[in-house]
């Protein structure tokens, strides 16, 4: 009995000594492992800023072909949507009328010309009359009077006849540029007036080509403040820009800026911006819609960051985490303002020479030390 009690009692005793040389007798935990992370330096350099723009294709010159007199349509003489060159014929109207017209024309100088010629030998014969009284003044008068009167006649005539040219030769319409030729409004048969609304066809000329893009006022307010400031150097002066097409793809052709206009539309804030460039394939065409690419100025010392670098928050304000002297992980609040590529452009919070964590970002927090290395590239 006595020896099952000690038994019992011995037993918890084993087991407390046991817990207590577990507890006491085991190793310190181990310190947390350093984190490897991906960084990229930052190095100051010259960044070209560029802007975005809207924008629509137009013709260079364009040219609405009506007849400058009346007639009936006797023949076209162009291919529908082919070139023609300035001066080329389009139209051929009936003539018939202004032929007559024409030659009434050269027959009524014919005759005033006659008649000058009478009038000259009368008046000849006049003044020689005169010389020995053989004529009374009165006639000598109207003699010199006549020859007057007949020169006149003449250069009336000359005129006429110049003026019915004319009307001729507009029977005869032209084109009054070199470009592409559109459709047709009229074929042969149909009558046309002078000076009427309907133009018969338009002629564009295509190369170079205009490409019209509307910019904000308040875009260009911060651009002048920018360059005020010194923090924005100017461009070149002549602006180059590049084309977007529609499919994605940049125009083979860069083009220059050539008209900024001074007034700004109520209705929208925006004022039009026209840049030149040159279309030898004529692959743009009136009307199409592109992007242009601006290129508003040069920031001597920017700063790009990569985009996977910086974090934004619910309440939009942007962080970087950066690798510090120490090899520990700081938080920074960044300021930036535009992206340019993959990269954005950093205006504060950051300096040349800070190392931007890129890579192993969800493993790290502020405070924790991280091996660092350089990214590729």
């Amino acid at each position: 009995m006595s020896g099952r009690l000690s038994a019992r009692v011995a037993l918890p005793f084993a087991l407390a000594a046991s817990l207590l040389a577990g507890c006491g007798g085991g190793s310190a935990p181990a310190a947390p492992s350093v984190q490897p992370v991906t960084v990229v330096t930052l190095k100051a350099a010259p960044v070209t800023l560029t802007r975005e723009l809207p924008a629509r294709t137009n013709a260079y010159l364009i040219a609405e072909v009506r007849p400058q007199v009346t007639g009936i349509v006797k023949q076209r003489l162009f291919t529908e949507g082919g070139t023609v060159k300035a001066g080329a014929p389009l139209y051929q109207l009936d003539d018939s009328t202004y032929q007559a017209d024409v030659a009434s024309a050269r027959a009524s100088l014919a005759r005033a010309e006659a008649t000058l010629n009478s009038a000259r030998l009368n008046a000849a014969r006049s003044t020689e009359l005169a010389k020995v009284d053989a004529v009374s003044q009165q006639d000598y008068e109207n003699a010199t009077a006549t020859l007057l009167q007949a020169e006149a006649d003449v250069k009336l005539a000359q005129a006429s006849l110049r003026s019915s040219g004319i009307l001729l030769a507009y029977a005869r319409i032209s084109s009054p540029i070199t470009g592409r030729i559109g459709k047709s409004s009229v074929t042969q048969g149909a009558l046309v007036t002078a000076n009427q609304a309907d133009p018969l066809a338009t002629v564009q000329q295509l190369d170079p080509i205009y490409v019209d893009a509307t910019a904000s006022s308040t875009e260009l307010l911060a651009l002048r403040r920018e360059l005020a400031a010194g923090t924005l150097t100017s461009a070149v002066r002549t602006v180059p820009v590049s084309i977007v097409l529609e499919d994605g793809s940049t125009y083979g052709h860069g083009g220059k800026l050539t008209f900024a206009d001074v007034t700004v539309d109520p209705a929208t804030g925006t004022f039009l911006l026209r840049v030149l460039v040159p279309n030898p394939e004529q692959l743009l065409l009136p009307g199409m819609y592109v992007r242009a690419v601006f290129s508003i100025g040069v920031r001597e010392n920017g700063l790009l960051v990569p985009q996977q670098g910086i974090a934004r928050d619910p309440k939009g304000q942007t962080t970087a985490l950066v690798v510090g002297k120490d090899g520990k992980v700081e938080q920074r609040q960044v300021q930036v303002s535009r992206a340019i590529g993959d990269k954005w452009l950093v205006d504060g919070g950051l300096a040349a020479g800070d190392r931007v964590i890129v890579e192993g970002l969800q493993k790290v927090r502020p405070g924790m030390p991280v091996q660092a290395s350089e990214a590729k590239g």
